[in-house]
């Protein structure tokens, strides 16, 4: 069976916004992926079954999905599964990696990602993904397998208005980047987005996150797009404090001191890479080496430089 390989994905900014219908910004990150695969082995049995029970949650509840169902029960009966060394539960859309795959190989009348992706039909696979993956987040943007498919950057200003855009060219040499640090702990997206909308039903959060949160986010955003990375450290350091000072059950409690080190010395600024929680934290340094020499002790990859 040939099956197109698809990455897993990195929020830069917008976590928690763009369930408001705000600002956010995503990238593909190919060190990690996945693809549908046949004949399932042992090791592949976990894989086996949640694929399994995915395909009935759509029978019942993808009603208005058009798949080829001839197809999936041949290959079901040949041993589906999704092999991908995404890690669960860490930020990098390994829900949305397998949506985008199976979208792409059983989908009748799908949309290509070699079309000429309209502003209708980004909006219609946004839609039909969003669907999908609501089977494991249970309300899902859609915005995750979209990056997954599609492999670009993709800016959303709104739930209704998404481009994909182009990001500077990195700096191979450059001293500064973005870099992923391993909390070591799986998250749990549904709980923490249940409690986030728990927190928004006090004003004085609601208020926070309209005046402060997702206009820094948004300012991030335009700052990384346009390559000012000087002015995005400052911004992404204000964005941090807002972080720390409202978001705190989302910090992994053991970084939290870490999280404040930085902020102190200037020497790196940490934030959520999605709904945070565990999983990874994003980095952003203006000197990677001495960054890294800090968190030394850390698990660490360097994503972007500049």
């Amino acid at each position: 069976m040939s099956s197109s390989i698809y990455s897993s994905k990195i929020l830069l900014f917008g976590e928690y916004s763009i369930i408001l219908n705000s600002f956010g910004f995503a990238i593909p990150y190919p060190l990690y992926n996945g693809s549908l695969k046949l004949n399932a082995v042992n090791n592949d049995k976990d894989s086996n079954k949640k694929i399994l029970e995915f395909i009935e949650y759509l029978k019942i509840n993808g009603k208005n999905l058009s798949l080829d169902w001839l197809k999936i029960n041949r290959d079901t009966t040949n041993g589906l599964f999704f092999k991908s060394n995404i890690p669960q539960g860490y930020g990098l859309g390994s829900s949305g990696a397998l949506v985008a795959a199976f979208y792409d190989r059983y989908a009748k009348k799908k949309i290509s990602r070699n079309d000429k992706l309209t502003k209708n039909k980004l909006q219609k696979l946004k839609n039909i993904f969003s669907e999908m993956e609501s089977y494991f987040h249970g309300e899902s943007s859609g915005v995750d397998p979209l990056n997954c498919y599609l492999g670009s950057p993709i800016l959303i200003k709104s739930q209704n208005e998404i481009h994909i855009t182009k990001i500077p060219d990195q700096k191979i040499l450059g001293y500064g980047g973005i870099f992923i640090l391993d909390s070591g702990n799986s998250s749990d997206t549904f709980s923490l987005v249940s409690l986030f909308y728990k927190k928004m039903e006090d004003e004085n959060f609601s208020l926070m996150m309209k005046n402060q949160f997702m206009k820094y986010s948004k300012v991030c955003i335009n700052e990384f797009i346009n390559g000012d990375f000087n002015s995005l450290f400052k911004s992404v350091k204000i964005l941090s404090e807002i972080t720390l000072n409202n978001f705190q059950p989302m910090i992994p409690k053991k970084f939290i001191k870490l999280w404040k080190k930085g902020l102190s010395t200037n020497d790196y600024i940490l934030k959520l890479c999605g709904s945070g929680g565990g999983g990874f934290l994003l980095g952003f340094t203006l000197d990677i080496t001495k960054t890294f020499e800090i968190l030394k002790d850390y698990k660490k990859e360097i994503i972007y430089k500049f």
